[in-house]
């Protein structure tokens, strides 16, 4: 009984660290957001000081309970079944010392992160319309009042099959997110700990997760737009879009290739102490109900 209780609270430390992390890097990811979404050329300095000027500096935590409430649902879920599958693979091998090898790790994590990008959906539909919201004017925004309002709201208005808009690239995100950041970052942390002969300490920590950060930033940039513009889209104007690559194909002709890199500046400051931050609270978190 007090194992399954120890385990169950390992899950719930994943979450909870996540959505701490979430309250410091919200502003960045809301700034993501809202790039992604403007089919101008906007800077990232120039984004966070217009929406700061025009409606306060508390305006750029604005959506924090759909960051939240996506972070309990997405990443609890992502990093449950990773360790989960991990450790049957390592079980099944009998590597218990030296855990899944690299081909092993990208296929859990992959498994995993495309799991958890279906479970995490609605939510992230709810963050995206969130975020997005100050970037419109006051007539096209959804104003919603919190996260769990939203997710009444959008069902309501729109029908249950917006829960899952954008599923698609959301699901590939997720898979690429899960796949580019754990492997990247467990083989960086391996390679300064042998290499460089460093500690396996906080300082270790931030240096793996910044090259983790922007590998992950740039791997699921495109997928990520694509994510954001797709679940933004109200009932009438995703109805106009017949496919994906046919978005695609007309918005590169009108806004130029770059348009799937849009947000990487904010999406690379989120991403980087954003992990850093999630591992850190994990492990305390870890020590202190687990242990």
């Amino acid at each position: 009984m007090i194992s399954i209780i120890k385990k169950n609270t390992k899950l719930l430390c994943s979450g909870a660290a996540a959505s701490m992390a979430a309250c410091f890097t919200h502003p960045l990811d809301q700034t993501k957001y809202r790039m992604q979404i403007l089919s101008s050329r906007v800077s990232l300095v120039r984004t966070v000081h217009s929406f700061a000027v025009r409606d306060g500096f508390l305006s750029l935590w604005e959506g924090l309970s759909a960051s939240i409430l996506r972070q309990s649902t997405y990443s609890t879920t992502r990093f449950a079944l990773y360790d989960l599958f991990s450790r049957k693979v390592t079980s099944i091998s009998h590597s218990s010392t030296s855990g899944p090898s690299p081909p092993a790790t990208i296929a859990c994590a992959g498994l995993a992160g495309g799991m958890a990008g279906l479970v995490g959906n609605p939510a992230e539909v709810v963050l995206v319309r969130m975020c997005a919201d100050g970037a419109k004017p006051p007539s096209e925004r959804f104003a919603y009042r919190n996260a769990l309002s939203a997710l009444i709201r959008v069902g309501r208005e729109d029908g249950v099959r917006a829960y899952f808009r954008g599923l698609g690239p959301n699901v590939v995100r997720s898979v690429l997110m899960n796949v580019s950041q754990i492997t990247t970052y467990t083989e960086a942390k391996r390679q300064l700990m042998k290499q460089l002969r460093l500690e396996d300490s906080i300082g270790t920590h931030v240096f793996a997760s910044f090259v983790a950060g922007t590998v992950a930033t740039t791997v699921c940039a495109p997928a990520d737009v694509l994510k954001s513009r797709f679940q933004n889209a109200s009932n009438t104007e995703s109805g106009k879009r017949t496919s994906i690559m046919r978005y695609i194909v007309e918005t590169t002709r009108r806004e130029g290739p770059g348009f799937l890199m849009k947000g990487w500046t904010p999406a690379w400051l989120r991403l980087a102490p954003n992990t850093v931050l999630t591992f850190v609270f994990m492990e305390k978190l870890k020590a202190i109900f687990v242990r």
